[in-house]
């Protein structure tokens, strides 16, 4: 039973279903549960809850992941699958805190000053937190004062920036160079994405990591656990 559940939960992702009212991508699902009547039946069934993340949501994701490097979904197929299981990680949060399941990490997430641009941002933020990692996301057009503040105070593990504009990706340059400043260059690990960057530019700015997308930031945070082993 516990096997099922977690398998239609998996398959819903695909699906980008997140309730039962939900069509899918393919035809005749509506009415079916969706990824969070699963999820809430995974839980009154005791299923582990590293169970339901990791072979219910990310394999499903990563499936979408997959479809998605191959053109077979487009970006609005995986928003779908990544809002279900935003939506999910967040029936999951309590009884994550309560059983003290470890998270991968804490990631702060931001577009930066002067860029408003916002969706790009936070698929990765819906990414991260079904990958298992604490995300806090700071929203858009963040002044890189509240930046180091959040750094300062909240300790995250990684640093998420992210800019569309050329006219505004130097501000993550200036990010990095407050880190600097203020002693937290080497607390944190700082990942580069968006439209207008590049790994050459992600270089010359000293990030630690430039990420073409929210399934490629999960695989290189991977790389980065696997170093800390």
């Amino acid at each position: 039973m516990s096997e099922d559940v977690v398998a239609l939960l998996k398959e819903n992702v695909i699906q980008g279903r997140k309730t039962k009212d939900d069509e899918g991508v393919d035809e005749g699902m509506s009415g079916k549960p969706g990824v969070l009547e699963l999820t809430q039946l995974a839980l009154e069934g005791n299923i582990p809850l590293e169970a339901i993340i990791t072979q219910g949501l990310t394999a499903g994701m990563q499936v979408v992941g997959e479809k998605f490097s191959t053109k077979e979904y487009f970006i609005p197929d995986m928003l779908a699958s990544a809002e279900a299981v935003g939506a999910a990680m967040d029936i999951l949060k309590p009884h994550l805190e309560a059983s003290n399941v470890e998270t991968k990490g804490r990631f702060a997430i931001a577009t930066v000053q002067g860029d408003i641009h916002d969706i790009g941002k936070s698929i990765v933020a819906i990414l991260l937190k079904g990958a298992g990692y604490q995300v806090d996301d700071l929203g858009t057009d963040v002044p890189t004062e509240k930046i180091i503040k959040v750094v300062k105070e909240d300790k995250p593990d990684y640093l998420g920036l992210s800019a569309l504009l050329t006219t505004t990706m130097v501000v993550m340059g200036e990010v990095i160079e407050a880190l600097k400043d203020n002693g937290l260059r080497d607390k944190v690990k700082v990942l580069i994405g968006g439209a207008a960057v590049s790994n050459e530019y992600a270089q010359e700015i000293g990030a630690d990591a430039y990420c073409v997308d929210g399934f490629h930031a999960i695989s290189v945070l991977d790389s980065f656990q696997e170093a800390k082993a």
